[in-house]
């Protein structure tokens, strides 16, 4: 029971972290941390595919990597194209 609200306040603290780290970044900056943020979940999308993979796992780690690979590729997607759209805002026509 200790863990548990050991990692619940964990999460608290880092939500907040979060928050506060999105809030005060400029604008400029939003396309290079978008780009380095697709990198990390592409990374996330390999270890979700690593789990979801696994015959040896239990049920639910290939239904909770299955659930990463999928959310971890919306994010991938939605992130390119908003970059690609952020991008395309600085192009000359």
């Amino acid at each position: 029971m200790e863990i548990l609200i050991l990692l619940l306040a964990l999460f608290v603290l880092s939500l907040f972290l979060g928050v506060e780290l999105i809030v005060k970044v400029p604008p400029t900056l939003h396309t290079p941390l978008m780009s380095g943020t697709n990198a990390v979940s592409g990374i996330t999308l390999v270890g979700a595919l690593l789990a979801a993979g696994s015959d040896t796992s239990p049920m639910l780690v290939n239904v909770l990597g299955f659930l990463a690979v999928t959310f971890a590729t919306i994010n991938v997607i939605g992130g390119y194209l908003v970059t690609n759209r952020m991008l395309s805002m600085f192009k000359r026509k």
